[in-house]
C-alpha cells in the first residue's frame, strides 16, 4: 500500500491557494524547512520551504529563492530521499 502524503495549503503573492504536498522536512541552523510538491506524481514541481514565523499551532512558510541557500538545501533533501532526483 501506497503511503499517502501530507499535504498543506500555500498562499501564493497573488492571493491564490494552492496544495501543496511535504515530501519530506528538516532542520538546520534552528530553522525548519519542507520539501512540498504540487503533485503527488513523479514528474511534480518541487519547492523548498523556509519556516518564518511559527508556533505549535500555526507556521508561516515562504519559498527559498536565494540561489547558495537553495543549492545547499537541495543536496540535503537530496541525501534524505535517496530514489528522488532535484533539479534547481
Amino acid at each position: 500500500m501506497e503511503e499517502k502524503l501530507d499535504s498543506i495549503e500555500f498562499e501564493t503573492e497573488d492571493g491564490e491557494k494552492v496544495s501543496l504536498y511535504v515530501l519530506e522536512q528538516t532542520m538546520i541552523g534552528g530553522v525548519n524547512y519542507l520539501l512540498a510538491a504540487d503533485s503527488e506524481e513523479d514528474e511534480a514541481d518541487a519547492y523548498i520551504m523556509k519556516e518564518i514565523t511559527g508556533d505549535e499551532n500555526d507556521s508561516v512558510y515562504e519559498i527559498v529563492e536565494d540561489d547558495k541557500e537553495l543549492e545547499a538545501l537541495s543536496k540535503v533533501f537530496a541525501e534524505l530521499l535517496d530514489d528522488v532526483e532535484l533539479e534547481i
